[in-house]
């Protein structure tokens, strides 16, 4: 099988545990972009029991809540497509009003050039952040 989510890390890892790990993609134009992805080829939610869906869902949002305390973003989008990599994981994306894409998905055609204002020592305090809410959920 290939895989590039089973065969690669997808980012720069942040944290994991046996089921789910966060990584820090590398987008110049989305500072703060983060990826759930499920440590298991999966290729569907519903291939997951509800307690790993409970789980990953957990993580989701406690990578969501990290995003938004430390990157203050307009909005997050979520997204979980699939349809290039079928294997279960999420996006988590901060999107400012002067991005290159905004109000379009980050997928679609460029808007503008230029990215959001993001605070110093973001990538430092985002990777504390999520380690430290994501510690405190339950096996």
């Amino acid at each position: 099988m290939s895989c590039e989510l089973c065969n690669q890390s997808g980012g720069t890892l942040v944290w994991q545990d046996a089921d789910c790990r966060v990584v820090l993609v590398d987008d110049a134009d989305y500072p703060g972009f983060c990826r759930v992805i499920w440590q298991h080829h999966v290729r569907e939610m519903t291939d997951l029991s509800s307690g790993e869906r409970a789980h990953l869902m957990e993580v989701v949002f406690g990578v969501e809540a990290s995003v938004l305390l430390v990157m203050q973003p307009h909005k997050i989008n979520l997204a979980s497509l699939g349809n290039m990599t079928p294997h279960v994981h999420w996006h988590i994306i901060p999107r400012y009003a002067s991005d290159k894409h905004f109000p379009q998905p980050i997928w679609g055609a460029a808007q503008r050039a230029g990215a959001g204002q993001v605070p110093p020592g973001w990538r430092t305090a985002l990777a504390g952040t999520i380690r430290a809410r994501l510690e405190t959920l339950p096996c």
